[in-house]
């Protein structure tokens, strides 16, 4: 009897756990919004912090200067006829300040919610606005622009329970065409953008930002070799090529000063 009642009663708590933690379980309710849900901040102002790639960022690098782009040999055509006049002359100077390049010019940005479910990302190189768009949204009618259209979710770390952390994904397309580097090499329209964007703070309580950068653009780009990327960047099976992938530095402001927004410049 008294094993009965020990085990009766054994039963009887575990129900009410179960049904406690079912409880809780219905009541909770995802967040609403991207803005609630987010699991790190980028809002503030950044600085790039240029570490690689010098030569070919913070100056206008010379025609048919590109040894780290995997172009193909229409791409190499285009980059080794590039003009800058005629360019001007177009009005294409922004060509190297769109959605697949203006994250690796040396800019400044400011990240700010233009509403609960769009990021809005400001340069001050070009004066260039990217519009992160969270959920179900509609591409707009009109033909591409510089920053195409992009669509954006939050990659959390944690799998159950409260996240531990996560990443920003952002996905681009419908870009007019553009340039992956200032010298003119080129990217096509009908190339797709994949973004990380990471937050961390460094042990002198810096806080920086991470961006990994893939272009998937079988149009001037060649298939680069495997030890190029990541497991996290694997194209899909069957892919004809894989992304081309830049990692860039961003380190937190804590103010504006130094905010100047400049125009786009073909030279």
């Amino acid at each position: 009897m008294k094993r009965c009642a020990s085990m009766m009663a054994l039963l009887l708590l575990s129900s009410v756990y179960i049904f406690g933690q079912g409880g809780r379980g219905q009541q909770a309710q995802a967040p609403a919004t991207a803005k609630a849900a987010a699991p790190l901040d980028l809002t503030g102002y950044w600085v790039s912090v240029v570490t690689e790639d010098w030569r070919w960022r913070m100056v206008t690098p010379p025609k048919a200067s590109f040894p780290s782009i995997p172009l193909n040999a229409a791409g190499r055509r285009i980059a080794n006829a590039w003009d800058p006049a005629k360019d001007e002359a177009e009005g294409n100077q922004c060509k190297a300040y769109g959605a697949a390049a203006i994250m690796r010019l040396p800019t400044r940005l400011h990240i700010t919610w233009e509403n609960d479910n769009t990021l809005r990302v400001d340069t001050d190189a070009g004066t260039q606005t990217r519009m992160f768009q969270f959920g179900n949204s509609t591409p707009p009618a009109g033909e591409p622009a510089w920053q195409g259209y992009s669509v954006a979710q939050w990659e959390f770390a944690g799998l159950t329970g409260k996240p531990a952390g996560g990443s920003l994904k952002v996905v681009t397309n419908r870009m007019r065409p553009g340039y992956l580097q200032k010298n003119g090499v080129p990217y096509s329209g009908n190339a797709v953008v994949t973004e990380y964007f990471d937050v961390f703070k460094a042990p002198n309580g810096d806080v920086w930002m991470l961006v990994r950068t893939m272009v998937d653009d079988p149009q001037y780009l060649e298939k680069p070799p495997a030890e190029a990327f990541g497991s996290r960047y694997q194209p899909a099976v069957g892919a004809r090529y894989g992304p081309f992938v830049r990692t860039t530095n961003f380190k937190k402001l804590p103010d504006a000063k130094g905010w100047n927004p400049t125009p786009c410049s073909a030279r």
